[in-house]
Formats: C-alpha cells, structure tokens, sequence
C-alpha cells in the first residue's frame, strides 16, 4: 500500500477517464445564470424604456413636466420630437421629447 492510496482511492482513480452522464448537464448551469441575468437586469431596464416612451407619447400642451436636467414647466407646443416648455412668464425653451425625465400632476408649479 503506497500512500497514495490513502489520498485517492485505486477504484477512484481508475474511474477518473471513463465519461459518465448526459454531456448536455454541463450546459445547464450556464443557461441557468443567463435566464437569472435576463429577468434581473434586462427585463426591468426594457419595462423602464416602454414606460418612458409611453409617458413621451402622450405630451399634450399644458401639461406640468421636468426635464433632465431638473427645470420644471409647462408645454406650450408639442411637435414630432420636440416640445415647447414655458418655464417662467414668457419664457420658453425648446427641448427634445428625450429630455422630459417626468410629467408632474396639474397643479403642482401653482403650489411652488
């Protein structure tokens, strides 16, 4: 008895070269960690991105809104990919639709 033996058993060893089970159960994991990936990081981000373009669509003039970079106003003018906001008496800025981050409740720049 070498001690060798006592580390790996000889009928282990022997075993070690002859393949056993379905190969395709190696794949399994890996495709598992994909789905997991998909609902945790891509699924949420396109939910995101359909309710931002649904909230752009639906830009009508006088609604309150705020911008990226946090300018709060009113739409004067809605056009095909930009608006018209009137952020203070007779001013008003041009702004792509992109650029609107939130659509505020009626009522809310009286409050302010």
């Amino acid at each position: 008895m070498s001690p060798l033996d006592l580390l790996i058993a000889p009928a282990q060893a022997q075993a070690v070269g002859a393949p056993t089970g379905n190969p395709l159960t190696g794949l399994l994991l890996p495709l598992g960690f994909i789905a997991i990936m998909f609902f945790v990081m891509v699924w949420p981000q396109m939910k995101r991105q359909k309710a931002q373009r649904e909230m752009l669509s639906k830009l009508a003039k006088g609604d309150e809104v705020i911008t990226n970079g946090g300018i709060a106003g009113r739409i004067d003018d809605v056009g095909d990919s930009f608006v018209t906001v009137e952020i203070a008496d007779g001013v008003r800025v041009k702004l792509q639709k992109g650029a609107i981050s939130a659509v505020l409740p009626k009522g809310t720049l009286k409050s302010v």
